[in-house]
């Protein structure tokens, strides 16, 4: 292009641009010439888009931060929101699965998947180390493979007379007090300081009976085996708990799934003895040994029936301000990490429907509040009512009892297994 086409183009998108609105356009460049594109104009700084706020224009306010993040009971300040989450997706009535004995083996599939221990099936390999006669009963102690880990000592009442006999399996609490653990269910004939330390604890929580002796009176056999870090398997004190726990995640294990685990374990070894009714045996617990008794009624078909006698709540009840729970320590025995993404608490126990199963719950038991224990209740009550039988689930709160075994509260629950477990059918 020559200097006088570019001229005259230059001038024309020149008077283009400065053409006050209205004017005629002007001409279109000379025909093959490319029309160049309008000159940009560079904001000023009275454009409105970059105009300055004033004090009256409106801000973007940050959410506020966390502070404290982490709330008396060391709970995160969002509990309420994880806890809003929980929705139990496979408890029975709100899980896709419809048939009742499909869901029960959905169910007790995802509870062992998240014991975190693996099943065992470890020759027990048994032996009696101790057998004396007396106060009506044969006393026993006997050795065997609890786990392929490790070989326990337990105790083992025994009626008089020939058998078979029908059986309970004691599961011990936690009471913070670790000297004793089968002892404090079965009177130790073998020891002076356990004996002791037993029956302090007997006049404690149970009346001052020792409620394996007095179920072997009325012709059950018993036997009562420690967990970990109890009695015989000592070394534990209240502030490791929380260390050993998380070795034992380290180690791909946990608390809970190897108590769980060795539970199933002494069920099946109580089921397996020659004086014992492998048809007929129930287990029965306290305090954290209620917790062992439907866990382990869930879990193993050699368990018919349980007592449990003071743990039950549903779980969103139990994480609250100024519960127990929330201090650790003994929670790690009563936790499997990430259950409760499926089931609630009573959600578990319910895998043991139909089988007759007995809850008590003191009035006044500060461990559990009231709205937990009926929350509960009101699950386990429906599902029996699914199946039909109602009359295999009995639900009590009594109300002037803390957390105990009271004698009254034994009286019943032996009549109960008389009539469930003792007398049923074979």
């Amino acid at each position: 292009m020559g200097r006088r086409a570019f001229a005259a183009l230059t001038a024309a998108l020149t008077a283009a641009h400065l053409r006050p609105a209205g004017a005629a356009a002007a001409e279109p460049p000379p025909p093959g010439t490319a029309p160049e594109p309008p000159a940009f104009e560079s904001p000023t700084l009275e454009s409105p888009a970059l105009e300055s706020p004033t004090l009256e224009s409106p801000t973007l306010e940050s959410p506020a931060l966390e502070s404290p993040a982490v709330l008396d009971g060391n709970l995160p300040a969002f509990h309420e929101r994880l806890k809003e989450e929980l929705t139990f997706p496979l408890a029975w009535g709100t899980s896709p699965v419809q048939d009742f004995r499909a869901w029960r083996r959905k169910a007790r599939a995802t509870v062992e998947e998240h014991l975190l221990h693996p099943a065992d099936d470890s020759p027990f390999d048994a032996e009696t180390a101790d057998e004396r006669t007396g106060e009506g009963c044969r006393r026993r102690i006997v050795h065997f493979n609890a786990t392929r880990f490790s070989r326990v000592r337990a105790t083992v009442l025994l009626p008089e007379g020939r058998g078979p006999f029908p059986a309970v399996l004691l599961l011990h609490d936690h009471g913070s007090k670790f000297d004793i653990g089968k002892e404090k269910l079965i009177r130790p004939w073998y020891d002076e300081a356990r004996l002791s330390s037993a029956r302090a604890w007997a006049d404690r929580c149970f009346d001052g009976r020792f409620v394996g002796d007095e179920l072997a009176r009325r012709g059950y056999a018993v036997l009562a085996v420690d967990a970990l870090g109890w009695g015989d398997r000592s070394g534990l004190a209240y502030e490791g708990q929380q260390a050993l726990a998380g070795n034992l995640f380290h180690l791909g294990s946990s608390p809970a799934g190897l108590m769980a685990r060795e539970d199933q374990r002494a069920a099946a070894f109580l089921a397996s003895l020659p004086e014992v009714d492998g048809e007929r045996v129930a287990a029965l617990g306290f305090s954290m040994g209620a917790w062992r008794a439907w866990q382990v009624a869930a879990l193993s078909d050699h368990v018919r029936a349980a007592v449990s006698v003071c743990w039950m709540t549903g779980l969103k009840e139990l994480m609250a301000p100024g519960g127990n729970t929330l201090r650790g320590q003994s929670a790690y025995w009563m936790l499997h990490p990430g259950l409760s993404r499926h089931l609630d608490i009573p959600d578990v126990a319910s895998i043991a429907a139909p089988k007759p199963m007995l809850f008590f719950n003191g009035g006044r038991d500060t461990l559990f509040t009231a709205e937990g224990v009926e929350t509960a209740y009101r699950k386990l009550r429906a599902v029996w009512r699914s199946r039909r039988a109602d009359d295999r689930l009995r639900t009590e709160v009594w109300p002037e009892l803390g957390h105990v075994f009271a004698r009254e509260m034994q009286d019943e629950a032996f009549a109960w297994l008389d009539a469930w477990v003792a007398r049923a059918r074979r």
